[in-house]
């Protein structure tokens, strides 16, 4: 008896994280930051360039640093409280403690703390809520890895 071929599933894409190429420097400090900055590609350079001016302007002493090939800014004592994310077709923010921000960001997760945001290309960012949500994230305790 001839046997029948058995039913593939059809997998979804993962989405893909884009990788600016790291650089060659320390991966503590802004001169890191701005070099990962600068080498990501496309729409997602600007985003991610926004963000890290907000966070400088809003963030007094801001501690900044590249992570699993991630921007995190954190305050010394107090830990991480925001890690930036570039993926092939948007921007990823990370609040690490972002259930505790009023309003919250948008997306959830299925740990407690943390909350995202997705940054698209077509999306209009609004910024005094990113800096509200900044102001707010800085002040919490945050992640101490």
């Amino acid at each position: 008896m001839k046997s029948l071929p058995k039913k593939t599933a059809v997998k979804k894409q993962p989405v893909k994280r884009v990788t600016a190429s790291n650089p060659p420097s320390a991966k503590e400090g802004d001169a890191a930051v701005k070099a990962y900055l600068t080498a990501i590609p496309g729409f997602q350079r600007g985003v991610a360039k926004k963000i890290d001016a907000l966070v400088t302007r809003n963030v007094p002493n801001v501690q900044k640093a590249l992570k699993w090939n991630s921007p995190f800014y954190g305050v010394e004592g107090q830990g991480w409280f925001l890690g930036l994310h570039v993926l092939t077709d948007h921007v990823k923010l990370a609040f690490l403690r972002g259930s505790s921000l009023r309003p919250m960001p948008p997306i959830e997760t299925k740990q407690k703390e943390p909350r995202y945001l997705d940054i698209h290309e077509s999306d209009e960012l609004d910024e005094a809520q990113l800096k509200k949500w900044i102001k707010q994230a800085a002040a919490l305790p945050g992640w101490m890895k």
